[in-house]
């Protein structure tokens, strides 16, 4: 089951063998849509991207698991909030609705990112409701419908479904990371929601074999993990969702946005842990 919107999304199938695992990328997408219609450099822009995430999990469907990848921007629309989670501030109208923004959009990094940085607006100018409704209607609810199918179909055929949303954080936080301004980040965070998303022995199992290749390694701290992962995530019907975020000080250059020196020995670690994570859910579904 492939399938393929251009500058939208991409669903790798697995390749021989399928296994009960669904891994996605939301935030890797770097083409960026000519409607955009932004201030700033995409120099800036690409700070919000979680760069190369989709190369580093690219051989998950070597392993039996699907890959999710989306191709457009976060500061375009983010995938990883949910339609209400708007900022009335960037529109030129008020919105048809009822908005429940959260504190990440009050701080501008919302379903549509109105700042590129602490204090960088994005836009010279207010969007037209007819933009966002464009923006949501084709490429957010496209992203979310084909992971909710894969997800329902993976678990109709195996009766249980792990899902592991894929990100990367900046080594370093800013004033507006949960953790305040200016701590080193660990190698490795896991979110599930505290506890809610997906059976602890999963989470325990990831983190042990992320620690024993070496890496600082911790779970809710400072990443919960959002909409994806609380949308999916119900263990007690045997789904599981996971949140994983590496540390792109291991593998990019935050500034030029270019691979580092460490990239091909975390991607080599990571391709490991795919495998061990196949090989988990291959045994216990």
């Amino acid at each position: 089951m492939n399938r393929h919107i251009p500058g939208v999304l991409t669903l790798h199938a697995p390749e021989g063998l399928s296994v009960p695992a669904v891994f996605d990328s939301p935030h890797s997408g770097r083409e960026y849509p000519a409607d955009f219609g932004h201030a700033v450099a995409r120099r800036i822009l690409r700070f919000g991207e979680d760069t190369f995430v989709d190369e580093l999990f690219a051989s998950a469907p070597r392993y039996g698991a699907f890959l999710l990848e989306a191709h457009f921007p976060r500061t375009y629309i983010d995938t990883n909030r949910p339609e209400d989670d708007l900022d009335q501030r960037l529109l030129e109208e008020p919105w048809p609705g009822p908005l429940s923004p959260g504190a990440k959009t009050r701080s501008g990094i919302g379903l549509i990112w109105r700042v590129a940085s602490e204090t960088q607006p994005i836009y010279d100018r207010r969007l037209s409701l007819a933009e966002v409704r464009h923006r949501i209607a084709t490429y957010h609810r496209p992203y979310h419908q084909a992971l909710d199918d894969v997800i329902a179909d993976t678990h109709r055929k195996f009766g249980a479904v792990w899902h592991v949303n894929c990100h990367s954080m900046p080594s370093t936080s800013d004033r507006r990371s949960p953790e305040g301004p200016g701590r080193q980040r660990p190698h490795f965070c896991l979110g599930d929601r505290d506890g809610t998303t997906a059976d602890p022995r999963f989470v325990r199992f990831v983190h042990e074999m992320i620690g024993d290749m070496g890496y600082r390694v911790t779970v809710n701290d400072p990443y919960k993990g959002v909409e994806l992962v609380r949308r999916h995530g119900r263990p007690g019907e045997g789904r599981h969702s996971l949140q994983i975020e590496i540390n792109r000080g291991l593998y990019l250059d935050e500034e030029t946005r270019e691979k580092a020196a460490g990239f091909a020995r975390l991607a080599a670690d990571v391709d490991r842990l795919i495998g061990g994570i196949c090989a988990y859910v291959r045994k216990h579904s």
